[in-house]
């Protein structure tokens, strides 16, 4: 047996954290398997599925390094096969037209209620007579489709990640709809449960991995599954993605989307590696690797069922260890967009000689993509801002001969190198007869205006390509 998994996402938002977790246990059991993995778009909500969240999922799965084998397939274009479906279990007997009007649901709800009963349809229609069914369809009644659950029935399953679950039919709400009301010699726009089943018969499904939250969907779907004639998939349910008080992860708590997650400067691998340790853990411990790495090890015994509690300083962790680790030239192709989102004023092929040592000077203090932005931001104008404490700093006894002494320093000598640099604070450390620790904290001063940041050495020959080491050197002065 080949192994064929689907993710099968809604295009009614943007691509969800918990939906995208998902298609990362998709994707690394398929590939551990060997197997493949296949993409379905579920657009059958006409009113709130659009294009630019299609697209919105498509990119980011695509960012995530999740490629599929087969489509996208959209159920929007396989409506007719739905509807074969739904003739087959009404010629079966298994299905039937129910003529309920919204008002006398709603008062079967409000009686369950007044007797503390769980709302259920009360399978009115199932057994109409002909005579009865005439009746209903000469008022000009529209009808829905429903299918039979008989309530005696126990479903039964072995998930791979919860082991055997029992549930029993009676707890599933009574006759299901199938198919929205429409005439009564017309099939309606078919329902989730049952387009889902088909599409997965069609597409010869053999594992249906996918969140807890759909359990009682399972249940109702193996009854159509062998209703339909077909062999019921495995089945694994995964955790759930919480928040830190333990509740479902949801738009209530922020960032949930992969694109907001890509906005504030997580990368990629991160990400996915991310997802992977939301609900599963490696054999050997590992907490950073590809996905590629953990398909070879993944396996659902090591998936958890207890839900997995989302922790930004994990991800903020992990996420560091990527970009700390990156090439300069990679990471500045993945900074430029938020450099430039930002207003700076960056040519990407002119300014290259500098911002690339300013990337791999930068590297090791960045957590996101986005910390380059405030990180950088002294080596993009002329002139900065000075702190208090680097105000304090230049304005010292002693420091006015010192900055000077580099100016006049800077002009005479020329220095284009980092050691040409340590020479001329060497050279004025003696001449002025001062501790070097005065020249290098006053410099630092002088030309970040303030007292922390990246590299001292390596910010002064950046700023010296740039031209902006003079002139912030004699605005220092004017301080002094």
């Amino acid at each position: 047996m080949t192994v064929r998994v689907r993710l099968a996402p809604s295009p009614t938002g943007s691509l969800h954290i918990g939906t995208a977790r998902t298609g990362v246990f998709n994707w690394l059991f398929a590939r551990h398997e060997g197997g493949k993995f296949i993409l379905r778009v579920e657009d059958t909500d006409e009113e709130r599925s659009k294009p630019e969240f299609t697209d919105n999922i498509l990119s980011g799965l695509r960012w995530l390094g999740m490629d599929w084998d087969e489509g996208p397939f959209f159920q929007s274009q396989r409506l007719d096969l739905y509807s074969q479906a739904i003739q087959t279990l009404l010629d079966k007997g298994l299905a039937y037209r129910a003529y309920d009007t919204p008002e006398e649901l709603e008062a079967m709800r409000e009686a369950q209620k007044a007797k503390n009963q769980a709302p259920r349809y009360d399978n009115r229609h199932r057994d109409l007579t002909s005579d009865q069914q005439a009746a209903f369809e000469a008022e000009g009644r529209p009808a829905v489709i429903r299918f039979k659950i008989e309530d005696s029935r126990t479903i039964t399953w072995n998930d791979m990640v919860r082991g055997p679950v029992t549930w029993q039919a009676s707890d599933l709400g009574g006759d299901m709809v199938v198919a929205r009301a429409s005439s009564s010699t017309t099939i309606g726009q078919p329902l989730y449960n049952l387009a889902v089943v088909v599409d997965d018969i069609d597409m010869a499904i053999t594992h249906v991995i996918r969140g807890e939250d759909h359990i009682a969907n399972t249940a109702k779907q193996i009854l159509l599954y062998e209703a339909l004639g077909a062999a019921v998939p495995a089945f694994a349910h995964t955790p759930l993605i919480l928040n830190q008080t333990g509740q479902k992860l949801s738009k209530r708590d922020g960032v949930t989307s992969i694109s907001d997650f890509q906005k504030m400067g997580f990368v990629a691998p991160a990400l996915a590696n991310y997802m992977t340790l939301l609900g599963w853990s490696a054999p050997d411990a590992a907490e950073q690797f590809t996905l590629e790495e953990a398909a070879k090890q993944f396996s659902f015994d090591r998936v958890n069922k207890a839900g997995a509690k989302f922790d930004w300083d994990k991800l903020d962790w992990l996420n560091s260890q990527y970009l700390h680790a990156m090439e300069p030239a990679a990471l500045l192709e993945l900074a430029l967009p938020y450099l430039q989102e930002a207003g700076y004023p960056i040519d990407a092929d002119a300014d290259h000689s500098w911002l690339l040592p300013m990337m791999a000077m930068l590297a090791p203090s960045l957590t996101r993509l986005t910390d380059v932005v405030e990180q950088s931001r002294f080596f993009f104008t002329e002139t900065v801002g000075f702190t208090d404490d680097a105000k304090a700093q230049v304005q010292l006894e002693g420091v006015l001969p010192v900055l000077e002494g580099v100016l006049s320093g800077l002009t005479a000598q020329s220095p284009a190198t980092i050691d040409d640099l340590k020479a001329l604070v060497n050279d004025v450390t003696k001449a002025q007869g001062v501790k070097k620790g005065l020249v290098m904290k006053s410099l630092r001063a002088a030309l970040m205006g303030a007292l922390q940041g990246p590299d001292l050495m390596e910010s002064w020959l950046i700023l010296r390509q740039r031209g902006f080491d003079v002139p912030r050197l004699k605005e220092a002065l004017t301080l002094s």
